[in-house]
């Protein structure tokens, strides 16, 4: 955060401090000095603070090639023991990689699925009642288990009638059952059409014609949805779905002819089967993943075993992780970098127990009052995340800070600004840690060392929040489904923020000049340009779109690179910083450049904010946004408005809020380095939170530009009328 004068968490209009505070805030100063005097030498000698600052600070990428038009950046990082055992195991596709797994971790817990012993209702304070979970203890298949498992449903799905080389659907949420059925396809040289459970039913049909699929894989829960999309996917005749734990599946009104089945009957026809497996080789296709993407309709990524295992070898030379961790997954499997997270995990011996955003904290939405969320139960080392989720941790806090009382929000002020002192200067604060963070620790299990940010560059001033309040590395990388994920990797010792971290090991970063954006290599003092990636992690190309390929992904000296419309950064240790988007950059009347996406980013980070997009016709002088606030905020600026206590309806509406929220986006973009023509002058303040389901936003909750645009293209025109 570099904390901005603590304004996220102190509210400029609040009440000044009462002299005790202020003294009891003094005494604890001097005691901590006092203190901090006495341990000095204690901890100089066990933290050894000299030895993270050079770790920080040290080269992780070198220019390996330079030219006035580009230049060629690579990792100087050597291969992990992790990396060079997959070699040795001869780990060259998907399917060897879960039998190498099985091999060496045998009884090891592999993947958990938390039992749900029951749903009860539950009534709430305004009378009405909530169906909340009854929730056990997990359950765990060992690695040998995962193996044989994932044995059976390949040998069911080709009694099934399913043929190697031929696609297959996986439309399903994030469980045990999607990993295992999805190596269950790798072992038969199966493709797997991966398609995100929130898309809508005309982008769910278009994945599923295009890649010609007969069989699609779906969950209990989305079974329903096919009783539409079947009319519209002629080509499927077979559905195999994931039961519930609790109710029975209705398989009972759907078009005549198609056959229903579920996994386990799968398991039981693979159990009596004596078809073969036929092990994929590194250049088959393994995923067709379809990017919900932030504009136009979906897009198959082909992806093959190569890329896949490049990206795994990468990350194991980039993530901390160790067979002792535990990671609790929940993010979507159909999104590469969950997908290949958790390959990683199951590679390197770490267990992965599965969770839901409604089951996930004590507070979630589905757990009973009183009894514990999956990572309270759990108790997870790590844990893999979006910006958007980590935005919405950190305003959670802030929020929780601000309605603490003036003595508790003073002292969390004093105590982060003391610990983040220190960490600038390479230390820790262990009894700081222990007697003001272990409560937020607590949200996620109190074990948290890890979390793992990807999918959309992440804020600094969230990054430094939470490194501070949850006391765990914030790992961020850089990366796209084109790239199987890969790309950059933050080292987990770089205190900066901001940036996306060095070129990941067999992967190259090319930096080539954009004239139009004044991007050029011999910018001073950092190089800048479009990023473009090079290795075998680059993705074969999009499905059935030869010309969309031609246009993004190219061959240089038998190396496939991709274009990937990035501007990035180039500092003198070898890391990037992504500044800015060709696809998101407007051209105002007056001529100045505005990045859309640098924008929304900063203005993420004001309390009020919910989300945001900002648009910028390039026949007008300024910039406009529609912005989805944060309800309790406003309310807050409509009582220090003096409004009168209105719904939040009726609040976004009020041309006086508008005025005010205005004016407080203009003070923070101020705080935040944003020039005047790049603050929007005109917003709408939209009362529906945007999710995946309403399709304005992707599975990763990146914002869908121009679907946004559209539902709300009359009120683009009112503003600009204004």
């Amino acid at each position: 955060m570099t904390f901005k004068n603590t304004e996220m968490f102190i509210d400029e209009n609040e009440t000044p401090e009462s002299w005790w505070v202020s003294a009891v805030l003094k005494a604890i100063k001097a005691v901590a000095l006092v203190f901090d005097i006495l341990t000095f030498p204690i901890h100089l000698i066990f933290q050894r603070p000299w030895k993270k600052r050079a770790l920080s600070r040290r080269i992780k990428a070198r220019i390996i090639e330079s030219t006035t038009n580009s230049l060629t950046v690579r990792s100087v990082c050597a291969p992990s023991q992790l990396h060079i055992r997959m070699v040795r195991d001869g780990v060259t596709t998907m399917e060897t990689m879960l039998r190498a797994a099985a091999a060496r971790w045998d009884e090891r817990p592999c993947l958990g699925t938390r039992t749900v012993l029951g749903e009860e209702d539950e009534p709430q304070a305004n009378g009405r009642v909530f169906k909340k979970f009854n929730m056990g203890n997990y359950e765990w298949r060992t690695f040998t288990e995962v193996e044989a498992e994932a044995g059976l449903f390949a040998s069911g799905l080709r009694e099934l009638g399913c043929k190697p080389r031929h696609n297959l659907a996986m439309f399903a949420e994030t469980r045990a059952e999607w990993m295992i059925a999805a190596h269950g396809c790798f072992k038969q040289s199966i493709p797997v059409v991966t398609i995100y459970a929130t898309l809508g039913d005309d982008a769910i049909a278009h994945g599923i014609n295009e890649t010609e699929v007969s069989t699609v894989i779906t969950s209990h829960e989305l079974l329903p949805k096919f009783k539409k999309i079947l009319a519209k996917t002629p080509k499927v005749d077979t559905i195999v779905f994931m039961e519930d734990q609790l109710h029975p599946t209705k398989t009972d009104g759907y078009k005549e002819g198609i056959r229903i089945v579920g996994y386990k009957e799968v398991l039981r026809m693979g159990s009596k089967s004596k078809i073969d497996h036929v092990p994929p080789s590194p250049e088959d296709t393994a995923i067709i993943m379809y990017t919900s993407g932030s504009t136009g309709v979906p897009k198959g990524v082909v992806l093959s075993h190569r890329n896949m295992v490049a990206t795994l070898k990468a990350f194991a030379d980039s993530v901390p992780i160790y067979d002792d961790d535990l990671l609790m997954g929940f993010l979507p499997l159909a999104h590469v970098f969950e997908l290949l997270a958790e390959s990683l995990c199951i590679v390197a011996g770490v267990s992965i127990g599965y969770s839901t955003p409604l089951t996930m904290l004590d507070t979630s939405n589905k757990i009973m009052k009183g009894t514990h969320g999956d990572a309270t139960t759990l108790r997870p080392t790590c844990i893999t995340t979006v910006p958007l989720i980590m935005d919405r941790v950190s305003k959670g806090i802030t929020d929780k800070v601000s309605k603490s009382g003036e003595f508790a929000s003073a002292f969390f002020k004093w105590a982060y600004t003391y610990k983040q002192t220190w960490m600038r200067r390479g230390y820790d604060t262990p009894i700081l840690n222990k007697l003001m963070f272990t409560k937020i620790r607590g949200l996620l299990g109190g074990r948290i060392r890890l979390m793992l940010s990807g999918g959309a560059p992440l804020s600094p001033d969230t990054h430094a929040q939470l490194r501070i309040c949850l006391c765990a590395d914030i790992v961020t990388g850089y990366g796209l489904t084109e790239t199987t994920s890969c790309a950059t990797v933050m080292d987990p010792h770089d205190r900066s923020t901001g940036r996306v971290g060095a070129p990941t090991t067999g992967t190259d970063i090319k930096l080539v000049n954009w004239e139009e954006g004044n991007y050029r290599v011999t910018n001073q003092p950092f190089p800048q340009g479009e990023i473009v990636i090079g290795g075998d992690s680059v993705a074969e190309g999009y499905y059935k779109s030869p010309e969309k390929t031609r246009n993004e992904f190219v061959e240089i000296d038998g190396r496939r690179w991709f274009k990937s419309g990035d501007i990035g950064e180039l500092h003198h240790d070898g890391c990037i910083k992504i500044i800015d988007r060709k696809k998101d950059l407007v051209k105002l009347q007056a001529g100045e450049y505005v990045s859309l996406g640098k924008v929304e980013a900063e203005l993420k980070t004001c309390p009020l904010v919910e989300n945001i997009c900002v648009y910028g016709d390039s026949s007008k002088t300024y910039t406009v946004a529609l912005l989805v606030p944060h309800p309790a905020r406003l309310a807050e600026l409509a009582a220090r408005e003096g409004l009168p206590e209105l719904d939040f309806e009726k609040l976004c509406k009020s041309p006086q809020i508008e005025k005010a929220v205005l004016k407080e986006l203009a003070d923070h973009a101020k705080k935040c380095g944003l020039e005047k023509f790049e603050v929007p002058l005109a917003i709408k303040l939209c009362t529906e939170v945007w999710s995946p389901d309403m399709g304005l936003v992707t599975a990763a909750f990146k914002i869908k530009r121009k679907d946004i645009q559209e539902r709300y293209k009359e009120d683009i025109k009112r503003m600009y009328a204004s």
